[in-house]
């Protein structure tokens, strides 16, 4: 009786980390599929076909980089869920293009909010960047020592693109989300996650130049070195089968068939990688969140647009799975259960 009533007990008080509130913040400025064609060649039923885009937002304004989307989405966040930002205990923002490099584009964040009790670094897996955060964000909470962890996904795409390369510039877009984690002891929150990477994708999505391998010189930016390159066909073909393979591996590790999941919160790539990985599992499109025809891929930003955007739909108890697939290459999927009803 004894250890059963101890095994209950552990089992009751256990700490998970729950989502308790979001925000978002995307640029006024919409640049659509038909002023693409004036810029490069392409049209908008090619872009839609291949992509599911119909525009996306970019960041106008000098001096404004991603802190500034990162600290409007963390303000919209604290104005809905009323929190003292002295309360915060950790951001982390997961960022493929920091403002500036070696000074933490989280910690200038977080004293701009006021969260001035909180510590802070920036954290980059490309497209998984948000993935990989929640996770992160996660094991805080879990440890019991940290209440409040705010994480934002935050990326400032039209920074590193290439307006005449037209296989990077349909895709993307600028914008910004935040989730804040906090400690839940009802079960709720995040349950698994299944997390990789592989360096073979090094070469096939990067940008070349303004690294320590190749730092930047006039030569680099003549040729053009610092915009984001892709491979397209390569980085679909390892997208497609990875965030499929990592959404079904996630399931069958918990159990849970197609009827178990509520949503699917894909990252926004390319609406064909969406629809290969809600197949793969058997979630019919009622059941997947999608915003990529609004804002195109905005990197670290999707996952938390995504569950900005969709807020009013989430119903305490509801099962997600987020899965995401970025340069590097990176991908996971994450189980969590949605911890509030809006």
């Amino acid at each position: 009786m004894t250890t059963s009533f101890i095994t209950k007990q552990t089992i009751m008080t256990k700490i998970t980390a729950a989502i308790s509130a979001v925000g978002k913040f995307v640029p006024e400025y919409i640049l659509t599929n038909k002023e693409l064609a004036t810029m490069v060649d392409t049209n908008d039923e090619w872009i839609t076909s291949r992509t599911g885009i119909k525009e996306r937002r970019i960041l106008k304004g000098e001096g404004k980089g991603t802190s500034f989307m990162a600290i409007k989405a963390a303000k919209d966040l604290l104005k809905k869920s009323n929190i003292d930002p002295k309360d915060i205990d950790l951001v982390i923002v997961a960022t493929a293009t920091p403002d500036m490099l070696v000074a933490s584009t989280a910690a200038y964040t977080a004293s701009q909010i006021g969260a001035t009790n909180a510590f802070s670094y920036d954290l980059q897996a490309a497209c998984s960047s948000f993935l990989f955060g929640m996770s992160t964000a996660a094991k805080y909470i879990e440890s019991g020592r940290y209440k409040k962890v705010l994480l934002i996904g935050a990326d400032k795409m039209s920074s590193i693109i290439d307006y005449t390369d037209r296989a990077t510039c349909i895709i993307f877009g600028d914008g910004a989300g935040a989730v804040l984690f906090e400690p839940n002891t009802d079960g709720l929150g995040l349950q698994d996650e299944y997390l990789r990477s592989d360096g073979i994708g090094r070469e096939f999505l990067k940008i070349e130049a303004g690294g320590s391998i190749l730092p930047t010189s006039e030569q680099t930016l003549k040729n053009g070195q610092h915009f984001v390159h892709q491979e397209g066909k390569t980085v679909f073909k390892y997208a497609v089968s990875n965030m499929a393979d990592v959404s079904e591996k996630i399931l069958q590790r918990n159990n849970l068939s197609k009827d178990d999941i509520d949503w699917l919160v894909p990252h926004q790539a390319n609406n064909r990688i969406i629809e290969a990985t809600a197949n793969r599992v058997g979630l019919e499109s009622e059941k997947v969140m999608v915003n990529i025809h609004k804002y195109g891929n905005t990197t670290s930003a999707t996952l938390p647009l995504l569950i900005a955007d969709y807020e009013k739909d989430l119903k305490k108890g509801n099962n997600l799975i987020f899965a995401a697939f970025g340069g590097g290459f990176t991908w996971g999927a994450i189980y969590l259960k949605w911890a509030y009803n809006s």
